[in-house]
């Protein structure tokens, strides 16, 4: 089981796989995704928890079969691919990035820098490049930000480390 690296969201979506269902996965860590791709595609490892956005151009190209995606819905981009958890019940795992900055930072900033960042991923041409590497985009203010990180950490045992926003 190649991953991006040892802590890397590979390797915790295949070390989650493993606990939940028994198998017998050697992890073999790599330095970053590509170089995992490179030995996944070469037959030097047999599967890889891969990000998506990393492997779509492979599967598009033929080059990678998928089997299922680890998120808890199925993906728009590959619609007919089951989810991990269609057969390991609970299973579920998914990367996501945010927008942070430091604590004391003025609330004049925190929005104009919303503001922007959300007409930069209105934009059409943005959308659809994300589209092509099949993310998912979500907009919304700090608070809503602010929410959906302590209600994941909630869900993963982690609390809210980091106060407000």
């Amino acid at each position: 089981m190649g991953s991006g690296g040892i802590g890397s969201s590979q390797h915790v979506s295949g070390e989650l796989f493993k606990m939940m269902t028994g198998v017998n996965l050697v992890h073999v860590p790599y330095r970053g995704g590509a170089p995992a791709i490179a030995d996944l595609l070469g037959g030097q490892v047999q599967v890889n928890f891969d990000n998506l956005t990393e492997s779509i151009g492979y599967i598009r190209a033929g080059r990678l079969r998928p089997l299922a995606v680890t998120t808890a819905v199925r993906s728009e981009v590959l619609p007919d691919l089951p989810t991990v958890g269609d057969f390991v019940p609970g299973y579920e795992t998914s990367v996501w990035f945010g927008v942070g900055v430091p604590r004391n930072t003025p609330a004049a900033i925190i929005d104009k820098l919303n503001k922007e960042i959300n007409a930069g991923l209105a934009d059409p041409r943005i959308r659809a490049r994300f589209a092509d590497l099949a993310a998912t985009v979500f907009m919304g203010s700090p608070d809503h930000f602010a929410k959906f990180y302590r209600r994941r950490n909630r869900e993963v045992g982690q609390g809210d480390p980091g106060g407000k926003h």
